[in-house]
């Protein structure tokens, strides 16, 4: 990324199923969807939404290699997106196994989302 211009956090939580992408795609959903960049375009090259730039990093608790990364690329609707996985996020007891939920366990799976946005 030649300029970086925004910078918007969030996290996800799958409370059952034990669903990474799911808590991923929760983060990447809450990071970006309480903003708007109404003149991102006129700081783009040739004012083109097209030649945006977005890398999201995801802190994930477990499970990095079931992320589905075009789930999370779909999430973006213009650009060229990159997805960075680190460790990070948490595993903890939602309380209660819910069979009907998909668990697996009693675990559930929050994940931190940063995406960069620029050119």
């Amino acid at each position: 990324m030649k300029q970086l211009l925004f910078i918007q956090t969030g996290f996800g939580v799958d409370v059952h199923g034990q669903n990474i992408t799911k808590a991923a795609e929760r983060a990447v959903r809450n990071a970006i969807f309480t903003n708007s960049m109404p003149g991102i375009e006129a700081l783009l090259p040739d004012g083109d939404l097209q030649n945006m730039v977005v890398n999201i990093k995801l802190a994930l608790p477990c499970d990095a290699d079931k992320l589905d990364e075009n789930a999370i690329c779909s999430i973006i609707p213009y650009g060229t997106v990159t997805i960075e996985k680190m460790a990070g996020g948490m595993m903890t007891t939602s309380g209660i196994f819910l069979e009907d939920k998909e668990d697996k366990n009693d675990l559930m799976y929050i994940v931190n989302a940063s995406v960069e946005t620029g050119y």
